[in-house]
């Protein structure tokens, strides 16, 4: 069975994950199939980067989301958009429509973290 999750990436406590595509017995950070995204946590807000064409193509095919990619697809609109995929609407508008919103979507600062402090530090 093949699964679409997380994959970690980054150095200690500087999580990065990639979304992919792989067969459901490897490991976490072992094989995969094929990259289909980004997540990073760490900025605000959190940066979500899906390949709408690869995701649809292999919820398609059969690959199930894993809970916490599901939860990134909903946020993102991709599940929306393959449920209207499977009743029939064209791919080339769900496409359209998802370069639209990307184009869209605010640009975070890759250097703000969660619980970081944006203020100078001040020498006392």
């Amino acid at each position: 069975m093949v699964r679409i999750r997380l994959r970690r990436m980054g150095s200690r406590h500087q999580a990065l994950y990639r979304i992919v595509v792989a067969d459901k017995e490897s490991p976490r950070d072992g094989a995969f199939i094929e990259i289909i995204g980004t997540y990073n946590p760490r900025t605000q807000p959190e940066t979500v980067k899906i390949q709408e064409d690869r995701a649809l193509y292999w919820m398609k095919v059969g690959a199930q989301a894993s809970d916490s990619v599901m939860q990134l697809f909903k946020k993102s609109g991709t599940s929306a958009r393959f449920e209207r995929l499977m009743k029939g609407e064209a791919p080339d508008v769900l496409l359209a429509e998802a370069a639209a919103q990307e184009a869209a979507a605010v640009v975070p600062d890759p250097r703000t973290r969660i619980g970081h402090l944006a203020q100078p530090k001040t020498a006392d």
